[in-house]
């Protein structure tokens, strides 16, 4: 991955996972974003990080209560500001298509959200293989190790393992999904712990960082990249 990654497309600049904040993220130069995938009740993959409609949409209640069909009708950008009426919350399909035609990378976060694991990874892949995603543009992660195993058994893309800090058995956790990074949240990390990962040859990752101080501090112990909702005042 690039040292600065988009969190959620540019997530300070335009509203989270969306179309328009994907394209904020380009039109800013960057090579890599990270959005979450999720799914609706009629298993349609989207992405969306809550559970429920209410913070980013004119929905609400429960993901797993709705359908691609009500979805689509709602608005994910006014939340946002004014400029951004009428965004749409994307399919999984969609944002692909648009990340390749804009030559970006993607770190894609499975967010279960009480949904099918199964289905999830299943919906998943079949969308990344439909559209030919290419492998080297992409990066897998996810907090919850079952799905990141189900994903492993069914494709070869890199994995990334999400942790909020570093818990003992970490380099279990990280072998038996051959995951190549580890992402952390910048507050809970330590320099002893940083210099641990990327002597045990990991790529390490950190969240969500938006003060420049903090991400020279993170590089200055070895850390690769940041996530971050403002690449502007990262760079």
């Amino acid at each position: 991955m690039d040292s600065v990654i988009g969190h959620r497309g540019a997530a300070a600049l335009a509203p989270e996972n969306t179309l328009a904040g994907i394209q904020k993220a380009a039109d800013l130069g960057l090579k890599w974003i990270e959005l979450d995938v999720t799914l609706l009740g009629d298993g349609s993959a989207v992405m969306f990080h809550d559970p429920t409609m209410s913070r980013t949409t004119s929905g609400r209640g429960h993901l797993k209560r709705m359908s691609l069909d009500q979805v689509a009708t709602l608005d994910a950008g006014s939340w946002f500001s004014e400029a951004f009426t009428g965004e749409k919350v994307p399919t999984l399909n969609e944002t692909l298509t648009l990340i390749k035609e804009l030559k970006l990378s993607l770190n894609l976060e499975l967010k279960p959200n009480r949904c099918d694991l199964k289905l999830l990874i299943e919906e998943v892949v079949a969308v990344l293989e439909a559209v030919c995603f290419p492998e080297d543009q992409l990066l897998v992660s996810s907090f919850n190790h079952k799905a990141l195993l189900l994903y492993r058994a069914k494709a070869d893309s890199r994995i990334g393992c999400l942790f909020e800090s570093l818990p003992r058995n970490w380099k279990h956790k990280a072998r038996q999904v051959d995951a190549k990074t580890i992402h952390l949240n910048a507050k809970k990390l330590r320099e002893k712990k940083a210099h641990e990962i990327k002597a045990a040859g990991y790529e390490l990752y950190c969240y969500t960082v938006n003060e420049k101080d903090t991400a020279d501090r993170l590089r200055g112990w070895g850390v690769d990249g940041v996530f971050t909702d403002n690449p502007s005042l990262i760079r």
